[in-house]
């Protein structure tokens, strides 16, 4: 892992796009190296594209509003076929709902990235591993300080 320093002129401040704040560490707060950074754009816009197009269905099934030819059942049938459609419907809608603030949150990533602040804990000002990073790539807090929030 390549630590560089990060430059300020404040011991700490604070980045109005992220609102995240930058502690200094023994006088220096490191940050990933630009080649790293990369690395998680590169997978970051993977999983963006990915996300994007899991939403595009989500939405086409919410979008659905087709019938499935029930006219021609009996009437308690079509009222079960009817709540179940409707209960699909909101579980769609609420998972829509869900990859759209898990696009939303690869996004700000990406903002961090270009900032140069990716990475950095908000609670602790220490470096987020590696390995949290390529599994949560959208991840703000460190294991440790995710595990004092509980």
């Amino acid at each position: 892992m390549n630590l560089l320093p990060l430059k300020s002129m404040n011991k700490s401040f604070q980045l109005k796009s992220t609102k995240t704040k930058l502690y200094k560490m023994q006088n220096e707060t490191v940050r990933y190296s630009d080649a790293e950074l990369e690395e998680f754009k590169t997978l970051i816009l993977e999983k963006i594209a990915k996300a994007e197009e899991d939403l595009n269905l989500l939405n086409e099934v919410v979008k659905n509003d087709k019938n499935n030819g029930t006219d021609d059942t009996s009437p308690t049938f079509k009222a079960f076929e009817e709540g179940s459609e409707t209960m699909s419907k909101e579980q769609n809608a609420i998972m829509a709902a869900r990859q759209e603030r898990f696009i939303r949150d690869l996004k700000n990533a990406l903002l961090r990235i270009q900032n140069k602040t990716y990475g950095i804990c908000r609670e602790t000002g220490k470096l987020i591993s590696k390995e949290r990073l390529k599994a949560v790539p959208h991840a703000t807090l460190s294991i440790e300080a995710k595990n004092n929030q509980k």
